[in-house]
């Protein structure tokens, strides 16, 4: 298991995505395999949700990498918990002329699964799960 907590800026979110490659690597997934684009672009996507929709100023949000025996989970926590991101089902793809709101189309397409779940004492965290075979 890999845990860090990340300042909720722009700057946070890139190194969340770049300490996710070098972990995945030292647990033997090399990079640019399948497995590690999948997960830097999960772990890019829903830090950059953390740091835009749920920064708290003076709150850092969490990112912890769990390699399991078949899976790959990735769970990425923040603060705010009046601000929720819809769940699965409810995730749909935006109009063409939106500018935003693809970010969970996109974590849908590249996880096996994912959820929205609490996060004690407060805030919540988006956890998506990758197959590893």
């Amino acid at each position: 298991m890999f845990r860090r907590r990340f300042s909720s800026t722009r700057l946070g979110a890139r190194l969340a995505r770049h300490l996710t490659l070098r972990r995945l690597e030292e647990w033997g997934i090399p990079l640019r395999t399948e497995l590690s684009d999948r997960a830097a672009l999960i772990v890019a996507e829903l830090a950059a949700n953390a740091v835009t929709h749920g920064r708290v100023p003076g709150r850092d949000f969490e990112m912890c990498l769990s390699l399991l025996p078949d899976t790959l989970r990735i769970e990425v926590s923040d603060t705010r918990t009046e601000r929720r991101p819809p769940l699965p089902v409810a995730v749909s793809v935006p109009p063409c002329d939106c500018e935003a709101g693809r970010g969970l189309v996109l974590v849908s397409a590249l996880a096996a699964r994912w959820t929205v779940v609490d996060r004690f004492p407060v805030g919540k965290t988006v956890r998506a799960e990758l197959n590893r075979v």
